[in-house]
């Protein structure tokens, strides 16, 4: 099981000052967006112990569309998507008004991609190989108002 211990962060959307115990973590809500199945269906488990998952996209459009309706506080997207991008998305989202915490989740071990993310408005940059281990620092960080980025492999 995995055990994780939550300083106090703020939360855009819900304005709560402190997350004080695990029902007020479930607050905060969580829009998913991958194009693989394969990813969503190991994300969302992951995150649903801890957040409240309110959807989940399979492009950036229906990203866009989902953010739109569901006003998530944390948008986890991937950044190679069909349609349009996780960066384009993001941008879009941002244009719309959103202030949702965006956390990029990518196999993308790229520093010119790291700056287009963090250009489009994104507080993480994860990298799927550290899934496991980054997500959900990723997004904490991502609600206390700050940035994460996964550590790259070694060339």
């Amino acid at each position: 099981m995995l055990t994780l211990s939550w300083a106090a962060f703020s939360v855009p959307s819900r304005r709560v000052d402190r997350v004080q115990n695990q029902r007020e973590l479930e607050l905060v809500s969580v829009l998913i967006a991958d194009d693989h199945f394969t990813v969503l269906e190991s994300v969302v488990p992951m995150l649903k112990p801890f957040f409240n998952v309110v959807g989940t996209a399979s492009d950036g459009k229906a990203a866009v569309e989902a953010e739109d309706k569901l006003h998530p506080d944390v948008v986890i997207l991937d950044i190679s998507m069909p349609v349009m991008s996780g960066i384009d998305a993001a941008k879009q989202m941002r244009k719309q008004g959103s202030k949702a915490r965006i956390v990029f989740l990518t196999v993308h071990e790229d520093t010119d991609i790291l700056a287009a993310a963090k250009a489009a408005g994104g507080k993480g940059y994860v990298v799927k190989s550290r899934l496991g281990t980054d997500l959900i620092p990723a997004i904490k960080d991502a609600l206390a108002g700050k940035d994460f980025v996964s550590k790259f492999s070694p060339e």
